[in-house]
């Protein structure tokens, strides 16, 4: 891996693959692409490119602030750059705001991608080695309302319960194709419920962590009877890595054509934990930093609600396949990561901006 483009680089999963990339691989150079949207607060997109450009061997990074939407610019980059490997982890994320905002989804998440697979493909025109690996982001919320749990990768995911989740299980399907029809290895990654310091504002211990500041009331759905899988970034980081590392291998198939250099797999703690019992700890890690006082009344600050559209109550990934084949499996217990993440929302929110001190919210 000499030259890797990584879309969506500002993001949350983006930028901490990008800085581990920076310290694990010193003879990489690495392109980051991403259109810096305001579906959430875009400083934190800011800080998480400052990380960077701060980060031991920086120089080897260069940022194109785009869309990949669009084919001119993603077609220019790989002109320019020539990557042998694509992490493409830009998308638009978020099952709920899908329901009101479908168009951004097929934007990013179908013809963004389509644009990366059309890149891929044109790489190895004129006889040219091209991309090696294309590693692409997918989500566990593509097995919407399996009953079977542990999830597998070998499960049927015909029955989307969003648009996210249908544009994700159509990113797989178009690689497939894209595999089997250009031998372009290729591996997606059905992603669970990441966390962590710097993290998404629209994932649920982000928006509780201000509705708390704010001395709102947080929303429990389904009553508080649900279970994620909480990954910590970290264990996402280091699995995207190991995975970057083993392309599928490339071969022919009885009929002389390509066999589909193609694979799957989840990333997950593999441990769903009670979505009430993830609120006590969020809670108790929350005070230990200083971000609430002791005394904080919790109990007053929730309420038990019904389901929601597009909602699942239950995540939890069958990681036997990544354990198998990359000798890793995500470790990080729910209390380090999000002791971690009550730090950091200290420091970058109440000690930069003090927020504790006029109790807004910090959003």
């Amino acid at each position: 891996m000499e030259r890797i483009i990584v879309t969506g680089a500002a993001g949350f999963i983006g930028c901490n693959l990008v800085l581990r990339l920076l310290e694990w691989e010193p003879q990489a150079r690495i392109l980051g692409i991403d259109s810096l949207t305001d579906y959430y607060d875009v400083r934190i997109k800011e800080y998480r490119l400052r990380q960077i450009e701060q980060a031991d061997g920086h120089r080897r990074w260069t940022f194109l602030k785009g869309d990949i939407a669009d084919p001119a610019l993603i077609n220019r980059a790989f002109a320019d750059f020539k990557p042998d490997t694509i992490v493409n982890l830009a998308a638009q994320a978020g099952v709920r705001y899908s329901i009101s905002h479908p168009q951004s989804y097929i934007e990013s998440n179908v013809i963004g991608f389509f644009n990366i697979l059309e890149a891929c493909r044109h790489s190895y025109d004129g006889g040219q080695p091209g991309v090696a690996h294309l590693v692409y982001a997918s989500s566990s919320s593509v097995y919407g309302s399996n009953s079977k749990v542990p999830y597998s990768t070998d499960d049927p995911v015909d029955h989307p319960v969003s648009l996210y989740a249908a544009t994700k299980k159509g990113d797989e399907l178009m690689a497939h194709a894209y595999s089997k029809l250009y031998d372009i290895p290729s591996t997606g990654l059905r992603f669970f419920t990441v966390y962590g310091p710097a993290g998404r504002p629209d994932m649920a211990y982000f928006g509780f962590t201000n509705r708390f500041v704010k001395g709102d009331k947080i929303q429990l759905y389904n009553y508080g009877n649900c279970q994620r899988d909480f990954t910590y970034i970290d264990d996402i980081v280091e699995g995207v890595y190991r995975v970057m590392q083993q392309p599928p291998t490339r071969r022919k198939g009885t009929d002389g054509l390509p066999v589909p250099p193609y694979r799957l797999y989840n990333i997950g703690n593999s441990h769903p934990e009670d979505l009430l019992e993830f609120v006590d700890i969020l809670q108790q890690e929350l005070v230990r930093a200083g971000v609430l006082p002791p005394d904080y009344d919790f109990d007053s600050h929730k309420e038990l609600v019904p389901m929601q559209p597009g909602d699942v109550t239950v995540t939890y990934a069958d990681t036997a396949p990544l354990e198998r084949d990359f000798g890793f499996c995500p470790r990080t217990p729910l209390r380090e990561g999000l002791r971690k993440f009550a730090e950091w929302y200290r420091d970058f929110y109440m000690d930069h901006h003090q927020a504790a001190q006029h109790h807004t919210s910090p959003i």
